[in-house]
C-alpha cells in the first residue's frame, strides 16, 4: 500500500490549510480506519485526529474545535482541514491506515509570521 499526502505548506497564524492523503493499493478503502499524526522538530511523533470507517471521528484535544477529519471513499482520500492554525502547529504530517504499519512520507506545515 502507498499513502500520498499533500496540501502542505507556509501559513500565518490564524490561517488555513486543506491535507490530504490518497491511499493506492489498499483494498476495500472504505473498511480502513485513517488517521493524521505530526512531529515537530525534536519532539515525538503524536496522534492528531483519526476517522473510522463509518465516519465516527476522534480529534486530538489541542486541535479540538481547530481541526477536521473527513475522508472521500470514492477517492480512496482522507482530508485534515486545519483551521485558526497556531505556530505550535508546525510539524511534519503523516497519514497511517491504523493498525497496519502504512505510513505516508509526510507533508510539512509551517506555520509562521
Amino acid at each position: 500500500a502507498l499513502l500520498e499526502e499533500a496540501g502542505g505548506g507556509l501559513v500565518q497564524p490564524g490561517g488555513s490549510l486543506r491535507l490530504s492523503c490518497t491511499a493506492f493499493g489498499i483494498d476495500e478503502f472504505y473498511q480502513a480506519t485513517m488517521a493524521w499524526y505530526r512531529q515537530a522538530p525534536g519532539n515525538e511523533r503524536e496522534f492528531v485526529a483519526q476517522i473510522f470507517p463509518w465516519n465516527k471521528t476522534t480529534i486530538e484535544d489541542s486541535v479540538k474545535g481547530r481541526f477536521i477529519i473527513s475522508r472521500d471513499n470514492a477517492k480512496n482520500t482522507v482530508y485534515l482541514q486545519m483551521n485558526q492554525l497556531k505556530p505550535e502547529d508546525t510539524a511534519v504530517y503523516y497519514c497511517t491506515q491504523v493498525y497496519t504499519n502504512h505510513w505516508g512520507q509526510g507533508t510539512q506545515v509551517t506555520v509562521s509570521s
